[in-house]
């Protein structure tokens, strides 16, 4: 079974292509123009065992926000396709990820059910580059994923004084957390309720 995705999105404000493999090997491609947000994909589809290619074009000389949340709807509706029914993952998984000083605890269930608890509290500083990136856009980002994957997920900051160090921890968390949830360990469906 293929559990592999290919969408698009086209607006006025950004038009986006994605092509995802959640059984893939961390193979990434991604280019938003936004080249912190491009190293954080990387990241989600490296730390994710996810094949993740991602071409995305926005008006990010109005903001970066139109980029980042559709991108987040984007691969939240790749993602939601390629699991399919969700016979046999093990659905369930956490992680608390540390990089240097900073450490972020994730938490999800492939529900059905939309809802995401962000509790990450920044520094305040965006973080350099060319354009500069709101780290407050990655909980744009997430919540639109949640929502379009239709799963539950939970980002809790523990600790952390670097704003870099901290969106980079909770996206390696949430990818080593969907790593986990989407492994097959047979072909039950993980709900007494017979659907997820």
């Amino acid at each position: 079974m293929s559990r592999t995705s290919t969408r698009s999105r086209s607006t006025k404000e950004t038009r986006i292509e994605l092509r995802l493999d959640l059984d893939g090997g961390g193979t990434t491609d991604v280019s938003t123009g936004l080249p912190f947000f491009d190293h954080m994909l990387d990241q989600l589809g490296r730390h994710g065992g996810l094949d993740l290619s991602v071409k995305a074009e926005g008006d990010i000389e109005v903001d970066a926000h139109h980029t980042v949340e559709d991108t987040g709807i984007v691969l939240g509706e790749a993602f939601r396709e390629a699991l399919g029914d969700k016979a046999g993952v093990r659905r369930f998984a956490s992680i608390t990820v540390p990089l240097d000083e900073a450490a972020v605890e994730v938490v999800l269930d492939l529900s059905g059910r939309p809802f995401l608890h962000y509790d990450v509290d920044f520094p305040g500083e965006k973080i350099l580059g060319d354009p500069p990136f709101d780290p407050q856009l990655a909980e744009e980002f997430w919540r639109a994923f949640a929502t379009a994957a239709a799963i539950t997920l939970h980002i809790v900051m523990r600790r952390g004084r670097n704003t870099h160090h901290i969106v980079e921890a909770s996206f390696k968390g949430v990818a080593r957390a969907l790593r986990d949830a989407v492994r097959v360990e047979g072909s039950a469906l993980p709900s007494t309720k017979g659907t997820l």
